[in-house]
Parts: C-alpha cells; structure tokens; sequence
C-alpha cells in the first residue's frame, strides 16, 4: 500500500461545514438496502467511519440497534450532532476518533463499519488491523465513494469539468488534490484491498457514467442527481481541491461574493462558451441531469 493520503480539506480555514452538509450528494435506498442485503447476522452495533454531518449513521438507525459516528475533525462532530435531535435518533452518538484508532470500542464488539467517502484517507496499514479487532467473525466493511460528476446530456460541459478539475495549471485545481486519496477516489477504491487471510466475500460493484444521456454508463448506477447550475457551482466549491486552490490564490474572490471571479467562475464561462443552451436567460437556474462514477467495496471478516 502507498502512502497515507494528507488531512482532508475539513481542516482548512476556508471549509464550510455547512456547505458540506448542504451540496454533497444523498445516498439512494438502493445503496442502504444493498449493503444491508450483503450482511450477515446480528445488527446490534454499526460504526460509521469518518461520518463527516452524519448523513450515513442517521440512515442506518432503523437497521441497527446502536449506530456510532466517528471522524477525526471536531467541526464534522459538531455538525453531525446539530444535525442529529436526540429525540429523533435516540440510539445514535458521535465521536472525535480516527478510523485507524477507536480505543472505546471492545474487541468484537461491532456488526458493520462502513464508510462513505472517506476511505480514500485512511492508512490502511494501520485500519485493516483496527478493523480486525473490532469486528465480530463474520461482520461486514462496506466503503463507498463516488468520483466526479458528469452532466449526462452535454459531453462538452464534461469535457470542461475534467480539464479543469485535472489539469496540470496551477490556475486550475488539479495540482490541488491530495495524493494519493484522490486517486482512490478515481479508481474506485479498488486500490484499498482486504487482506484475503482476513477477509472473504469480498464484492466490487461500481458504476461509470457516460455522456449519451442518463443511466447510459456502464454498471450499477447509485448516485444521481437534477440539480442547477448554479448549485452545481456550490457544490464543486466543496471539494478539497478547490480549498487548497483558494489558499494559494487568497485575493481570489467568487463573483457571487463580489470578486472577479475565481476558479469555478472560470470554468463555468468556459462549459456556457460550448453548450449554447447554458447562454440564455437566468442561466444559474437551468436545471441538468448528472451522475457520479461510484465504487463500492463489501468484505466480510473471516
């Protein structure tokens, strides 16, 4: 395994908790029920690793008797628990803990770990001998990531989004991403790899989106998305990349906060300059189809 990937953008001084927990992507039931159609016994305990608002450890309260939420970043715990009334999810609490280290859990004690877009950070040198420990015999590790997006209907608008999210520039955010967990992220996680003395059953199932409309990529389809433009703008100033770009570009300023505009203003000018439907009137407003390439990753401990 390489190196561990550096601290997530949550960390930054220009992160929004908010922000996250607003424009990120929801995770469909189809996904729930398929991680859960995949396990195998008792649901007395399910740890969400690296919970960031919450989103996953409230959607498998239903299913488990207890659900605890960790992440290593006090904001992300604060906002889980704003988000999070006692009273709606009595059985589900929040802790300040790395996933490669959580000393408050005993040996065997948890059902399910899962972890949605965050594994790309881990240190898997260090996680799978945690995960060993408190895992019972026979329970389940379930990762999930998504990569980029693509706008399903206008293969120009993605060909845009790529330059700009890859390329090598320093005006753009592709020397921004931290490595190597974005390229997990692209790879699906398929570089996080059980180890097979340790683990059975182990499932990939992924999905690659395609530009010839929607559900027209290749796999099993999780993560979709109707969303504005200028949604979609708020949404690509959540990802890490773009933080790290804003710190190396500090007089930099969103036309929507009264600058000249920075790097996402940037790149939708260019994606509205191909695809002329994207010119006319309230243009922010235009709703579009996208889909995010998806790897899920199901184990089993032996």
């Amino acid at each position: 395994m390489s190196s561990p990937p550096r601290p997530s953008c949550r960390g930054k001084s220009t992160f929004s908790h908010a922000s996250y927990a607003a424009f990120r992507p929801s995770y469909p039931t189809a996904l729930y029920e398929t991680i859960l159609g995949y396990h195998h016994g008792s649901k007395l305990l399910c740890v969400d690793l690296g919970t960031g608002h919450g989103l996953v450890a409230r959607s498998f309260a239903p299913s488990f008797a207890e659900v605890i939420g960790t992440d290593p970043s006090p904001g992300m715990i604060q906002q889980a628990r704003a988000l999070t009334p006692t009273d709606d999810f009595v059985n589900v609490s929040f802790q300040e803990a790395a996933a490669e280290s959580l000393p408050s859990l005993h040996d065997a004690s948890v059902d399910m770990v899962v972890a949605a877009q965050a594994a790309h950070w881990f240190d898997c040198s260090k996680l799978f001998p945690e995960m060993k420990r408190v895992l019972r015999k026979g329970g389940t590790l379930a990762f999930w990531a998504y990569k980029d997006h693509v706008f399903v209907d206008f293969p120009r608008a993605t060909e845009v989004l790529n330059r700009y999210a890859y390329g090598d520039s320093e005006d753009l955010l592709g020397p921004y991403w931290s490595q190597p967990g974005r390229s997990r992220v692209q790879n699906k996680l398929r570089d996080i790899d059980p180890p097979p003395d340790e683990w059975e059953d182990v499932q990939r199932i992924e999905y690659e989106p395609d530009t010839k409309g929607p559900r027209s990529g290749t796999g099993t389809m999780f993560l979709s998305k109707r969303i504005t433009l200028g949604d979609c703008m708020r949404y690509i100033r959540t990802w890490s990349s773009f933080h790290a770009w804003q710190e190396a570009h500090p007089a930099a300023q969103s036309r929507q906060q009264g600058g000249n505009g920075d790097v996402v203003d940037d790149m939708f000018d260019a994606m509205r300059s191909e695809e002329t439907s994207w010119q006319v009137g309230a243009w922010e407003d235009k709703e579009v189809e996208i889909e995010w390439g998806t790897g899920l990753l199901l184990a089993r401990k032996r």
